[in-house]
C-alpha cells in the first residue's frame, strides 16, 4: 500500500460496515495480524482506506488463502518523498522484503498524486512517478509484478484542503499515461467517488467502491476506466459474510479490551461460542 492520505484512508470509520476476517492480515510491528481499520495508521486521523475492500473482495474469489497487507502510505506525501533515495521508498522496500521471508508478494497498490496537484508540482510528475515505479520493481525483483494505479478523485479542486489541487487533470492523465505504457501496470478510476468535507479526502463509502475498482483491475489485468456496475450492492453482499467462531472471538476480545463490555461478560460471550 503505497502513496499517501487516500491509500493510507481517511474515510470515517463509523459511515460503513467493518470489515473482520481473519484470512485477511496486516503488517505490524514485525507481525502478521488480523486486520482492522485504520490499516495504515499513518496519523490519529486515518481512516477507512480502499484495502480493506479489495482485500475483502479478493478473499470472496480466493476461498482458503490468506492475504496480507502491508501499509507503507504517508498522509501528505509528494511524488518527490518517493524517491529512491528517500526515507519512504526505503522503508516499504525494506517492509515488504521483509513480508516476503514468509509470504509471496503479488502485487502493489499506488494511489498518490493530490499533492502534486499544484501549478507548482504537476509538470514533471509522469517522469518522476515512471522512475519511482521502476525503482521499486529493480529493488523487489520484480519486473512482472502487477501494479494498480489510481485516479485523481473529480472532487478535487472545488473546495476545502482540495482547492489548490487545480492541476488534478493533468496529474490523472500522467497517471494513466504510466498504467497505459508500462507492462503490468492498470489504471484505476476515481470517477464519481464523493469526498469528505474536507473536499480532498474520499469518503468511506467511496474507498469501499475503490477497492472494489482495484480489485477488477487486479484480478483481471486490465484498466478500469469507469465505475463498475453495482458496486454498492456488491459491498452489501461482501458485508453478508457470518463470522467464524475464530473472528467473534477476537471481536469480544476488542470490546473487553476497549471497555465496552465487562471481563465476566466476556466470559459470558467465549462461553456461548464454545458450547455452540
Amino acid at each position: 500500500m503505497l502513496g499517501q492520505s487516500n491509500m493510507a484512508g481517511r474515510g470515517f470509520i463509523k459511515e460503513v460496515q467493518p470489515i473482520y476476517n481473519e484470512r485477511i492480515q496486516m503488517l505490524r510491528n514485525g507481525r502478521w495480524q488480523m486486520m482492522t481499520e485504520p490499516i495504515n495508521y499513518d496519523r490519529p486521523v486515518a481512516g477507512v482506506g480502499l484495502a480493506a475492500s479489495f482485500a475483502e473482495a479478493w478473499c470472496e474469489k480466493n476461498k482458503e488463502d490468506q492475504i496480507g497487507l502491508i501499509p507503507c502510505a504517508e498522509g501528505g506525501s509528494i511524488i518527490d518523498e518517493w524517491h529512491p533515495d528517500g526515507i519512504l521508498f526505503r522503508h516499504a522496500i525494506s517492509q515488504a522484503k521483509f513480508a516476503m521471508e514468509n509470504s509471496q508478494l503479488t502485487g502493489i497498490l499506488w494511489h498518490q498524486g493530490e499533492s502534486d496537484s499544484t501549478p507548482e508540482r504537476f509538470l514533471d510528475y509522469y517522469e518522476k512517478l515512471l522512475h519511482v515505479i521502476k525503482a521499486f520493481r529493480t529493488e523487489l525483483n520484480a519486473p512482472n509484478l502487477p501494479l494498480m494505479i489510481g485516479g485523481m478523485p473529480d472532487f478535487l479542486g472545488k473546495s476545502g484542503f482540495g482547492i489548490s489541487c487545480t492541476k488534478h487533470h493533468a496529474v490523472d492523465q500522467a497517471l494513466q499515461k504510466v498504467a497505459f505504457e508500462q507492462e503490468y501496470c492498470y489504471f484505476v478510476t476515481a470517477a464519481e467517488l464523493t469526498a469528505n468535507p474536507d473536499g480532498i479526502h474520499i469518503n468511506a463509502l467511496s474507498q469501499r467502491r475503490f477497492g472494489l475498482r482495484y480489485f477488477e483491475a487486479f484480478d483481471n489485468s486490465r484498466h478500469v476506466m469507469e465505475p463498475l456496475e453495482g458496486e454498492e450492492k456488491r459491498l452489501g453482499n461482501l458485508s453478508k459474510r457470518a463470522y467464524t467462531q475464530g473472528e467473534k472471538i477476537y471481536l469480544a476480545s476488542v470490546e473487553m479490551a476497549l471497555g465496552t463490555i465487562s471481563y465476566p461478560e466476556f466470559e459470558a460471550k467465549l462461553g456461548n461460542l464454545f458450547r455452540k
